[in-house]
C-alpha cells in the first residue's frame, strides 16, 4: 500500500515539483494549499487534470493547529515547505514571518507528536548561515540571523531539533541552498532577469552583483527532499542540499544575458540592494553529508537548469509583472 504524504506548501514554487516527483514516485499524496477565497491552489492549477485528480487538496492555514492537525490525520510522512520567504518582505513584516514560518513549523510539530506521524521534513535554507564564515558550508557552520526571515527559519530549526532531542519525534531538517527553475516568483534573481530581458529591456536592474551563490535547479532540489524522507539514516539530522558550486550575481545575469539578449547591460537599482550587514555575500555549500546518508547527487548543471527555465518564463509571461520591483 502506497505511503500517506503531506506536502504544506504545496501550491508554491519547490513545493508543487515535489508534488508532481512523490506522485510520479507512486505516493499517495495530500496537498496542504492556502486557503482563499477564489479556491487558487496556487502552481498546482497549472497541472494536468488527470495529476490533480489524483492529488488530495486539503485547503488551510499553517498558522492555524486545528487545520494543520486535521490535514495531517492519518498521515505517514510530513514534507513542511509552507513559509514566508521574501526577504526584503521581512524587513517591513517581521510579525507575519513569525506567525507563519515558526509558529506554522511549531503546528506540524505538535501534531506529529501527537497523532505519532512517522517522519517529518522541516525545510530550513542556506540563508540560515549568512556570509560564510569557511566554505563549503557544512552542517557545522555557524548560525546568523542577517534578515528576519533567515531569524525565523533559525527558529524554526531548533524547534525543530528540540523535539526530536525531547520528544524523539522523527524528524529531519532539509536546507536547500538557492534553488531556481519554473514557476519560481519574481522576487528571485534569476526571474527578475530573465523577465526583464523576455521583457525587451536593455537595462536590467538588480541590487548588488558581487555576491556569490550556490544555486541548485528545483527537481534536484525536490529529489533531494524524497532521498531525505527515505533514507532511514536522516532522522535527527540537517542536511544541506547543494551543487558545491558558487557563481556571482553579476556573472550569473551576464550568462543569461548573453543566452536571451546579448546588447542588454545590467545597472544598480538602489531599492534592492540589502542593508550593508543584512546582505549575504558568500554561499557555497557542502553536499558531502546528503551524499553519504542517501543516494542523491545534482543531475542538471547550471547551464541545462537556465535553459528550462527561461524556456518555461518565455511562455508563462503573462504570470509576471517585470516593470515592477516584485519584493
Amino acid at each position: 500500500m502506497a505511503k500517506k504524504v503531506l506536502v504544506t506548501g504545496a501550491d508554491g514554487f519547490i513545493g508543487s515539483h515535489l508534488t508532481e516527483i512523490l506522485l510520479e514516485k507512486g505516493y499517495s499524496v495530500k496537498a496542504f494549499t492556502f486557503y482563499n477565497s477564489f479556491n487558487n491552489w496556487g502552481w498546482l492549477d497549472t497541472l494536468s487534470e488527470k495529476k490533480l485528480s489524483e492529488i488530495n487538496i486539503f485547503s488551510g492555514d499553517i498558522r492555524d493547529p486545528n487545520g494543520v492537525r486535521e490535514a495531517m490525520r492519518g498521515i505517514d510522512m510530513v514534507f513542511h515547505l509552507a513559509a514566508l520567504i521574501a526577504i526584503p518582505f521581512s524587513y517591513h513584516s517581521p510579525d507575519s514571518y513569525v506567525d507563519t514560518n515558526i509558529k506554522g513549523t511549531l503546528n506540524v510539530l505538535q501534531a506529529a507528536r501527537e497523532l505519532e506521524t512517522e517522519k517529518i521534513m522541516i525545510t530550513s535554507t542556506s540563508e540560515v548561515y549568512g556570509t560564510a564564515q569557511y566554505v563549503p558550508i557544512d552542517e557545522k557552520h555557524p548560525f546568523q540571523g542577517q534578515s528576519p526571515y533567515s531569524a525565523t527559519k533559525i527558529g524554526a530549526d531548533r524547534l525543530a531539533e528540540s523535539f526530536y532531542r525531547s520528544f524523539r519525534l522523527p524528524a529531519a531538517i532539509v536546507r536547500p541552498f538557492n534553488t531556481y527553475g519554473p514557476r519560481q516568483s519574481a522576487r528571485a534573481v534569476i526571474p527578475t532577469i530573465i523577465t526583464q530581458l523576455l521583457a525587451g529591456k536593455r537595462e536590467i536592474k538588480l541590487g548588488m552583483l558581487t555576491p556569490t551563490r550556490d544555486f541548485n535547479y528545483v527537481k534536484d532540489t525536490a529529489e533531494g527532499f524524497v532521498a531525505i524522507a527515505e533514507s532511514d539514516k536522516t532522522v535527527g539530522e540537517e542536511i544541506n542540499i547543494a551543487s558545491q558550486r558558487e557563481i556571482s550575481i553579476g556573472d550569473l545575469a551576464s550568462e543569461i544575458i548573453k543566452q536571451i539578449n546579448p546588447n542588454a547591460e545590467l545597472i544598480c537599482d538602489e531599492q534592492r540592494i540589502r542593508p550593508e550587514k543584512s546582505e549575504v555575500n558568500r554561499l557555497l555549500g557542502s553536499n558531502e553529508k546528503i551524499q553519504k546518508l542517501t543516494n542523491w547527487k545534482p543531475r542538471y548543471s547550471l547551464e541545462q537548469g537556465l535553459g528550462e527555465t527561461i524556456e518555461w518564463v518565455r511562455q508563462n509571461m503573462k504570470c509576471y509583472k517585470p516593470d515592477i520591483y516584485n519584493v
